[in-house]
């Protein structure tokens, strides 16, 4: 793995919020601030909502960590909730009395919206997964981002993003706050990755997930479904990987999870 993208609740930037992750500062939960992405034209980036404006933020930051050229990285966006706003809209407009929907409010909110909007921002014709498990979704990014690495021996882009529904859907399926990462992972480490990360699926039954120390990020993991890397990035923020003889474990299906090991990539003295 060689770079890390994140904005939440108190954590702006995967630099930022570092020192948080390790433990070495107390998290300040604040509501997560999603800007316009600078990425896209004026007109683009009036329209983009908070699925796109969150997706974007968190790949810009991992692939400006990476030093790598975008419109070459094959792509994986997960997420839970996808476009909950404009799916509203619509479901609104539909059950009125006047049913004509914007053509542009539809494209937008598709699941793959973000990806669409990423890889014409940067001009990238490489391939591109969207997909979504549930409150597994961003186990399935993982996986789904580390098999498409190995076997295509190139960079993958993973993002992992949610973003809350508004009412009444909210109240069915209530989600914390927005919450977005991202990982450019390779398959080979080097000096430029930061750790090297094993995988295995093991059953669920047998692997409760691992949780974080402070209360307000265990709330924030518990309670929105891509903040269940939360374990994974304060492992990769303490430079030592997991606890020595400890195995991360996230939650992915029902009877099924992942086991990680994240091994901090040990550098050349100079």
């Amino acid at each position: 793995m060689r770079s890390v993208g994140l904005l939440g609740p108190g954590l702006v930037s995967w630099e930022v919020a570092r020192a948080v992750l390790r433990g070495a500062e107390p998290h300040m939960p604040a509501r997560t601030v999603l800007t316009p992405p600078t990425r896209l034209p004026p007109a683009e980036r009036r329209r983009a909502g908070d699925a796109i404006k969150l997706a974007m933020a968190v790949a810009d930051q991992a692939v400006m960590a990476a030093a790598l050229d975008p419109q070459t990285l094959a792509t994986v966006f997960a997420s839970s909730s996808g476009e909950g706003t404009n799916c509203h809209i619509i479901c609104e407009t539909l059950a009125s009395e006047n049913r004509l929907l914007s053509p542009t409010r539809f494209s937008n909110s598709v699941h793959n919206a973000p990806s669409g909007y990423w890889h014409i921002a940067v001009a990238s014709r490489a391939p591109s997964t969207s997909l979504c498990a549930f409150d597994g979704s961003f186990a399935a990014g993982l996986l789904e981002a580390a098999t498409q690495c190995l076997s295509m021996q190139a960079p993958v882009l993973l993002v992992g993003s949610d973003t809350p529904y508004p009412e009444p859907l909210h109240a069915t399926r209530p989600l914390a706050d927005s919450f977005g990462m991202a990982m450019v992972l390779t398959p080979m480490a080097a000096d430029t990755t930061l750790a090297s990360l094993q995988i295995d699926l093991v059953d669920a039954a047998t692997a409760p997930p691992s949780v974080c120390s402070e209360a307000s990020l265990e709330f924030l993991r518990a309670h929105t479904p891509a903040a269940r890397a939360l374990p994974l990035l304060q492992a990769l923020a303490r430079d030592t990987g997991n606890e020595p003889g400890q195995a991360l474990h996230i939650e992915y299906l029902p009877t099924l999870a992942l086991k990680i090991r994240a091994t901090p990539t040990v550098r050349a003295a100079t």
